[in-house]
């Protein structure tokens, strides 16, 4: 009977990694590989037999302090349809004998079929060595039942005065991918590029940011928890679960959810009505990947969804009528990514309201423009105003920046996985042509004294403007380049996103092949001495906060995207 259970489990694994797309052997790689960055390899042999699967394995790492045995907490993500009752899941030890365990649902899947998203798994485990291992199996009921008890129980006094997990566990980047936590993802390969660009970047930006809340700019927590996911990697996890208790420190807790005394809103620079520092997506991630709901409730969620609604210092968002006004790609991807994490974490129908109008802002804004130019693609907008220049209409630069439209793409994928809005993929699919077409620097202008490029981006090396524009001459441009634009390269990295996701949803087969080569040719930004460039510690989250999904989207059929997100879903 337990046999079948495990042939069953591990059937439904395959399953789930076929409708992630996601090679069996990719799989397997995935699991090997995480040995090699901390996860340990005992108890593999016992994984072959029984109800131990080498995917459901669990590797308790000691994270702080001395002693056994230890109140250890566990976060545990599933796919859509896959439990519908925490009472069927069991801790297992390496020799597949179940360990007294509580285990309480910590997410649902709200706009999917109601079924648990994640849990939390607590036990006492005994740590003879610096870690253990042990399996989470699902179907039969839990016998050996234990009460639970609060998250902050297990915590002790840790560096720069937080509190933190004796114990972290880590899954395999093989379950955590086919989760769908974060969307659909692909298990880091030993030789995928993009990994160890993440790896080697990850040396400089690893030390914790306690003086510089720039550096938490574009969400360092929410970067480092998705790099975990597609590696396992314990040293990514650890450096992730630090970032978001220190981010969460800094979230203002009392106060009116508005300017001027933005409740909700960051501390740390002094600045909480700067709605750009304000993120909700860790949250999620850190509820369903460690099970740590001690730094939120609904009221500071509510008040930090509140604060993008009203839009603090930048004043109330909504749709872009006046070529006068401010718009900033950033702030508008950013707020519609914070409200769909916002609706996932809770699932309360206001913030998906809130999500259809800011999609349908967005939507407006590109087909529509107030400027009367006319739909090229872009959400074009004014480089004066952008800049916080007075604006000038003989004078301006109609464009748009592209590696801040890597945000607006960002915030509609997450917001088409939970809404599947036919309007996205035709947004996405416009932008990318637009990006194809003006988004990118000739090769040709990249002359002595004009070639703004990093050294090691090499002779071949892309570079996207800095300010990009469908109306603008290339003159003008190039004066921008030449003000504000050196080294724009830095952000090839993420523009990846953008164009794999067009690549996805993209019908035209002439379009998808310009998208392909145009990937191809992004794949030389992973150089390495490229990604020891630390200038600046934000840098490490905009290149990588939105871009492991692009390794999953390079391995889709073009334009598979039509089928909708439902593909995605599990079924039972």
């Amino acid at each position: 009977m337990a046999a079948a259970s495990a042939s069953r489990l591990t059937a439904m694994l395959l399953l789930l990694a076929m409708l992630v797309a996601i090679p069996a052997g990719v799989l397997a790689a995935g699991v090997r590989g995480q040995s090699a960055h901390g996860a340990s390899a005992r108890g593999d042999a016992d994984a072959t037999s029984g109800e131990l699967v080498a995917d459901q394995r669990i590797v308790l790492h000691r994270n702080g302090g001395s002693g056994s045995p230890v109140l250890a907490s566990v976060g545990i993500p599933f796919p859509p349809g896959v439990l519908t009752d925490a009472k069927l899941v069991r801790i297992l030890d390496a020799q597949g004998r179940e360990v007294p365990a509580a285990v309480k649902p910590m997410l649902t899947w709200h706009f999917k079929d109601g079924s648990i998203r994640a849990v939390r798994a607590q036990f006492r485990a005994p740590m003879t060595a610096e870690q253990e291992t042990y399996y989470f199996a699902i179907g039969k009921p839990r016998v050996q039942e234990i009460a639970g008890w609060p998250y902050e129980t297990g915590l002790i006094d840790g560096a720069h005065g937080q509190r933190v997990p004796m114990v972290l566990g880590t899954l395999t980047p093989a379950w955590l991918c086919a989760s769908l936590i974060a969307g659909p993802q692909l298990p880091a390969t030993a030789n995928e590029a993009y990994a160890k660009y993440v790896s080697r970047q990850f040396e400089w930006a690893s030390k914790l940011p306690v003086d510089d809340y720039s550096a938490w700019l574009f969400d360092r927590p929410s970067t480092l928890f998705k790099a975990y996911l597609r590696t396992g990697r314990l040293d990514y996890l650890q450096a992730a679960d630090s970032s978001y208790r220190f981010y969460m420190n800094y979230i203002q807790r009392d106060g009116l959810p508005m300017s001027p005394f933005c409740g909700g809103g960051w501390t740390m620079g002094g600045k909480p009505c700067d709605t750009k520092y304000v993120y909700m997506e860790p949250i999620l991630l850190a509820v369903a990947l460690t099970g740590n709901d001690a730094t939120h409730d609904a009221t500071t969620v509510g008040k930090m969804v509140t604060l993008w609604e009203n839009g603090g210092w930048s004043g109330r968002p909504g749709r872009y009528s006046n070529p006068s006004e401010f718009f900033t790609e950033r702030q508008a991807g950013l707020g519609l990514l914070e409200t769909v994490s916002a609706f996932e974490l809770t699932g309360q129908q206001h913030y998906l309201g809130l999500i259809n109008d800011r999609v349908g802002w967005l939507y407006e804004h590109q087909r529509n423009n107030p400027d009367g130019l006319g739909n090229d693609g872009s959400w074009r907008n004014s480089w004066q105003v952008h800049e916080g220049d007075t604006w000038n209409p003989a004078t301006d630069v109609r464009g748009n920046s592209p590696w801040m439209s890597e945000n607006i793409v960002d915030g509609l994928w997450h917001a088409w996985l939970v809404t599947g809005d036919k309007r996205i993929p035709e947004m996405i699919t416009a932008y990318g042509r637009y990006l194809e077409k003006h988004g990118w620097v000739d090769p040709r202008l990249l002359a002595s004294g004009h070639d703004w490029r990093f050294p090691c981006t090499g002779p071949d090396g892309l570079i996207a403007w800095y300010w990009s524009s469908a109306k603008a001459s290339t003159k003008a441009l190039s004066d921008i380049e030449d003000s504000e634009g050196w080294y724009s390269d830095a952000h090839n990295v993420e523009l990846g996103l953008p164009v794999a996701a067009a690549y996805y949803f993209e019908q035209d087969p002439a379009q998808s092949a310009a998208l392909k080569r145009r990937l191809e040719a992004l794949g030389s930004s992973y150089n390495l001495e490229c990604a020891a460039i630390g200038d600046t510690f934000r840098r490490f989250n905009w290149n990588n906060r939105g871009a492991g999904v692009v390794q999953w989207l390079i391995h889709q059929p073009p334009g598979s995207g039509a089928a909708g997100p439902n593909h995605l879903q599990a079924k039972r």
